[in-house]
Formats: C-alpha cells, sequence, structure tokens
C-alpha cells in the first residue's frame, strides 16, 4: 500500500477534549456528536463554535434527537438551521441522513437539508443500515450528492456485514466512498480493509471513565492510545 492510498481512520467522538485527543493520537477525520449512547445527536452551538480549534477535519452529526430518521417540519428547520452553524463554525462536513415512513431514503428531504451545506462533504449515517434496498440507496445517495456512507453493511457490525460493504464498493466503482463502522478493532481492521477493499474505517476508540462524587454513573471518553494502536494497524 503506498502512501498516497494508505487508509484514513474517522474516529467519532462526544466532547472537544474527545476530538483533541483523538486528532493527537493520529485520527485523519473526527466524526462530532453528542450522546453516543443513543446513536449521537448534533452537537451544541458552543461545541461547533470551537470546530476550528480542531487540527484535523471536523463532520458534525446532524441529528435532532434519538429515535427513528422520519422527520417532521420543525426537525427540518432545526436541522437546516444546525447545518448553517457546522458550516459556518468550520465543519468540513456534515453527517445526516432521513427515511420514509416505509424505510426509504426521504431524497426530497435530504436534498432540501443538503441545499443548505454550501459545498461542504456530506456522509450518508446509518440511516443506510435499515433501508429495503441498499443498491437503490446507494445510487441515490450519488444523486443527492453524498461523498461517503456510513456503513456496517445493514449487520450489528462491520465485521458480519463485510461482505455486503465489498459488494457496495464494487457497485460504487469509486463515485463514492463507502466507509464501514460499528465494532472496528485492531483485531478486525486489516482484515476488513483486505476483505471489503475500504480505503477508511470508523471507529470510536471508546474507554470508560468512571465518575465518582455520588454520580449514579461515569462516561465514556476517547481512548488515545487505542486509536494509535488502530491507527498502526491500518498502516501497516
Amino acid at each position: 500500500m503506498t502512501t498516497a492510498t494508505k487508509p484514513f481512520l474517522e474516529i467519532c467522538v462526544e466532547s472537544f477534549d474527545d476530538a483533541m485527543v483523538a486528532a493527537r493520537a493520529g485520527a485523519d477525520r473526527i466524526e462530532y456528536c453528542a450522546a453516543l449512547a443513543v446513536g449521537g445527536v448534533t452537537p451544541s452551538a458552543g461545541a461547533m463554535a470551537r470546530l476550528r480549534d480542531i487540527p484535523v477535519p471536523c463532520r458534525v452529526m446532524i441529528r435532532p434527537r434519538p429515535g427513528d430518521f422520519i422527520y417532521g417540519p420543525a426537525d427540518v428547520a432545526i436541522m437546516k438551521h444546525d447545518i448553517a452553524l457546522a458550516r459556518d463554525h468550520g465543519a468540513e462536513g456534515i453527517v445526516i441522513g432521513a427515511a420514509t415512513p416505509d424505510g426509504r431514503l426521504d431524497r426530497d428531504m435530504l436534498a432540501d437539508l443538503l441545499s443548505v451545506a454550501g459545498g461542504l462533504g456530506a456522509t450518508l449515517h446509518r440511516v443506510f443500515d435499515a433501508v429495503p434496498d441498499p443498491f437503490d440507496a446507494l445510487e441515490g445517495a450519488i444523486d443527492l450528492g453524498f461523498d461517503r456512507i456510513l456503513t456496517s453493511g445493514q449487520q450489528p457490525t462491520a465485521e458480519q456485514g463485510a461482505d455486503m460493504i465489498a459488494r457496495l464498493i464494487t457497485q460504487a466503482e469509486g463515485r463514492i466512498t463507502i466507509l464501514p463502522g460499528c465494532g472496528i478493532t485492531p483485531e478486525n481492521a486489516a482484515k476488513l480493509l483486505r476483505k471489503t477493499g475500504a480505503t477508511e474505517l470508523h471507529a470510536s476508540c471508546k474507554k470508560a471513565n468512571p465518575v465518582g462524587g455520588g454520580y449514579a454513573a461515569g462516561r465514556v471518553e476517547t481512548d488515545g492510545d487505542a486509536v494509535r494502536v488502530l491507527k498502526a494497524v491500518m498502516r501497516g
């Protein structure tokens, strides 16, 4: 693998401090969210205001609430506002998705949302893993102007979905980047890259950080050592 084709590592984080840890440990790009425990939602306006302080490109999750991806007019208005905030504060891209009640991509809504992005990169998030026809959805994502699809191959983990991911990459023919994510570890990363032909991986590299002082629950945070190990494995 040449320097030009060394795979990229995207790390999803839920705080500014985690973004800095990931960047310093070798992450090539950040996906910035809040509340990863519920799959990630839009980070706060204050968090977005510090995007330019993060030394690697950041893509911002635009998801107004947990739960399904079927959105109404109020949700869309909020998402448009948040996309504009991300754009104006220096995001490299956004991470979005929307579905119709029958589970297909809501192409009209996605086109409306992307119209606000002003040339930002755009990742179609794991709403993709719930569509009834992923190959049709792949073509739809390309037509809409997405440059990446985050997917576990419609399986609980990317390792389990490797065959589907490989088929998607073959169909994509370089028109869009297929970004495997979910369950990426140093133990399976190299095999997944070989089996699928992927050029990028998406991981969380989290560790538990118990909180004392009477709090019932701790939090998870980015493990810089885990990022370093994963990056080294990916780059051989």
